[in-house]
């Protein structure tokens, strides 16, 4: 079963060329960070662009749940009159984050610093994920948590009565385990200070300021310092979502593999601690290219226009992981189409994704006749060309929307029919994909419906 609703298969064929114009949704990231720092102003925030899918609308519903006012107005256009730092009321009901990490551990930082209790749970996906990585900081603020064994969900989190401000060192690189400790430290006294080693998504900095909070970011000897003010007036703000990379790499990626291709994605985050992927391709030989390069709600876009290419293998240099962390599942369905090598390391964080997504890409693979070889913390596919890639399997998506996204991408140009088991689970972060991609010309269909 998927997380939301019942399980049913997808199956993706051979297709011609794919053409048109691709209107991705909304950042996933950004729509998490917009509904969290909405409700923790003072006054309204508009949002535009906001992504419906699954994951964010569970971030929604418990930010109501703490005592906001989160409305919908039309699609993509929603407000919150949010209640100010350490405004949250203790909610309830127990809070079901779905699918999602990036909500659990984000909702988790924004009320440790608060005296209230609340439990969080998911679903089967959601509680197999590790959550020591962000109880263990909060409990330095003053929090409390009680877990299952092995620090999973179900967990219930007892807020700090008298927080005290943190420094805190981030063990892996984690945009959900720095964003948490920086949201904690919004209702602490004097600085919290987070240090990572190498640089991820900087969402959250960017929206904290944005929203009124005195935060600095500084390279140094020892990493990436940010430091913020805590106690901070957040005031209501307009936010326009740009369209999510991550979603934009799966038609960018079908669009480089299925001969003759050549489509548009217009509006898409070029973030530079988001954008790695699209980099990447353009070394192995991506016709791809940023058009109308411009400035929307405070993080830089562009139009993406993508033509079928022969790609080569490379090997994706290891720090560029944290800017393209949820993109290897595609970039690796892509390598198999692409001729010669393709060495990703420096990966280890994809183990504790959705599903264990090193394992769930080499085995959904090496099932579609692709050879490949795994350690703990990299994966190299060896291509077989354009037209190489035999199929014919049904891939295990372990509850993964994008272990699912990516085995559809690559039906697209096998021999043989891929067939995922459970593509409910792309529902949590991409809703229109079946759509959109069917309109480019893609030949995916469900099986059981």
């Amino acid at each position: 079963m998927s997380g939301h609703g019942p399980a049913f298969s997808m199956t993706a064929r051979k297709s011609g060329p794919l053409s048109g114009v691709a209107e991705v949704p909304g950042d996933k990231s950004i729509s998490h960070r917009a509904l969290i720092l909405g409700a923790l102003s003072i006054g309204k925030t508009s949002i535009t662009g906001l992504l419906e899918g699954q994951d964010v609308l569970d971030t929604a519903k418990a930010m109501q749940a703490f005592g906001a006012e989160v409305t919908q107005h039309g699609p993509g256009d929603w407000s919150v009159h949010g209640v100010g730092v350490g405004g949250f009321s203790e909610p309830e009901q127990v809070i079901d984050c779905g699918n999602s990490g990036t909500g659990v551990r984000l909702i988790m930082g924004a009320m440790a610093t608060t005296d209230i209790t609340a439990t969080f749970t998911g679903d089967a996906s959601l509680n197999k994920r590790p959550m020591g990585r962000v109880t263990d900081p909060l409990a330095l603020f003053g929090a409390q948590s009680h877990t299952r064994r092995g620090g999973r969900l179900p967990l219930t989190l007892i807020g700090a009565a008298q927080p005290v401000p943190v420094r805190y060192r981030v063990p892996m690189p984690s945009a959900q385990v720095k964003s948490a400790v920086l949201l904690a430290g919004l209702n602490a006294p004097g600085q919290t200070v987070v240090i990572e080693q190498e640089p991820t998504r900087d969402h959250t900095e960017r929206m904290l300021r944005g929203f009124g909070a005195v935060i600095t970011v500084e390279d140094t000897d020892e990493g990436r310092v940010i430091t913020l003010n805590g106690q901070p007036e957040l005031e209501g703000q307009n936010v326009a979502v740009p369209r999510d990379p991550s979603s934009a790499a799966f038609p960018v990626c079908a669009a480089l593999m299925v001969q003759n291709s050549d489509i548009l994605v217009p509006g898409v985050s070029q973030n530079p601690t988001r954008n790695g992927i699209f980099t990447t391709l353009q070394e192995m030989g991506a016709d791809l290219v940023l058009e109308n390069p411009r400035e929307e709600g405070g993080e830089p876009v562009a139009d993406l226009r993508v033509r079928f290419s022969p790609l080569r293998g490379i090997e994706v240099p290891p720090e560029r992981a944290a800017s393209m962390i949820d993109e290897y599942p595609v970039l690796a369905a892509l390598a198999a189409t692409a001729e010669g090598v393709t060495v990703m390391r420096g990966i280890k964080e994809l183990r504790v994704k959705e599903s264990d997504r090193i394992d769930a890409m080499a085995r959904g693979l090496e099932a579609c006749g692709v050879r490949i070889s795994e350690t703990e913390d990299s994966l190299t596919v060896h291509g077989m060309g354009s037209d190489g890639v035999p199929g014919g399997a049904t891939v295990q998506t372990h509850l993964d929307h994008r272990i699912a996204m990516s085995f559809l991408c690559l039906g697209l140009v096998a021999q043989k029919p891929i067939k995922v088991d459970d593509a409910g689970p792309i529902a949590t972060s991409f809703p229109s994909f079946e759509t959109l991609m069917r309109d480019l010309g893609a030949r995916i269909t469900r099986d059981n419906s």
